[in-house]
């Protein structure tokens, strides 16, 4: 396509993403206390869906999908778009860092979802957040997280820190290892278009992957585990492994 043509689609794209992401406000400042916790999930999938298309993604699901809690997602950290894809597969509860909160619009989406704030800088708000995610598990809940703590540029999966597996291993639960990847779905190489690490800014981010030729993010979720005596380095050590595995392309 040429560059002007994309950027012309671009700017269509960034249209609608915008209507979109104020139409889920307006849902749920107008709707969400009246739905159900199920039918808040259904809004949340239905809605993250459409902003992958609005965006011009498509989803490619693999690998038994979990169809509810307990239990604990393990998936690496690519983009800001990881956690809509996740959420069009399946509505789950997310850890994100707590500066999230306070972003306009983007902290009210998140919050909506259920997701769990935490303040990484700190130790005791680290425990803290541990013992929710225990209680949200025990409680039947979908949890997931991103364990090497940032995005990664998709070259290398970044090394894993074990603190918040302590949940699964406290509620007894399985963990299942989730793989993220984006390509190209002409190529099928892998995209570096909706990346955002480094000095990147997530408005560039954002316009590299409304210009970028035609996309597929896929998820290849791999077989849930228990700890198996375990302590949490070991598991996460061996968790890392698989997800490595999972985040290749599959065609």
């Amino acid at each position: 396509m040429a560059g002007w043509r994309r950027k012309v689609v671009g700017v269509v794209r960034l249209g609608r993403l915008g209507v979109h992401i104020v139409s889920g406000v307006f849902t749920i400042w107008r709707r969400f206390d009246r739905l159900s916790h199920a039918e808040r999930n259904r809004e949340v999938e239905r809605w993250a869906g459409q902003m992958l298309r609005y965006a011009g993604v498509e989803l490619q699901v693999l690998g038994p999908v979990p169809s509810h809690g307990p239990l604990l997602l393990v998936a690496n950290h690519l983009s800001w778009l990881d956690i809509p894809a996740i959420h069009a597969s399946k509505h789950c509860r997310f850890v994100s860092k707590s500066d999230v909160k306070a972003w306009p619009v983007i902290g009210s989406l998140a919050s909506a979802a259920g997701t769990l704030f935490i303040e990484r800088t700190s130790r005791r708000d680290a425990m803290r957040t541990v013992t929710r995610m225990e209680e949200a598990i025990r409680n039947g809940d979908m949890v997931a997280i991103f364990p090497e703590g940032t995005t990664g540029d998709g070259a290398a999966l970044l090394p894993f820190h074990a603190n918040l597996l302590q949940a699964a291993i406290a509620a007894e639960s399985e963990v299942q290892p989730l793989g993220l990847c984006f390509y190209d779905k002409r190529t099928g190489q892998m995209s570096s278009a909706p990346s955002y690490v480094g000095d990147e800014s997530l408005l560039g981010s954002i316009w590299r992957t409304v210009t970028a030729p035609p996309l597929v993010a896929q998820l290849r979720y791999g077989t849930p585990q228990h700890a198996q005596g375990r302590n949490r380095r070991d598991w996460s050590d061996a968790l890392h492994g698989e997800v490595d595995r999972l985040r290749q392309v599959q065609r």
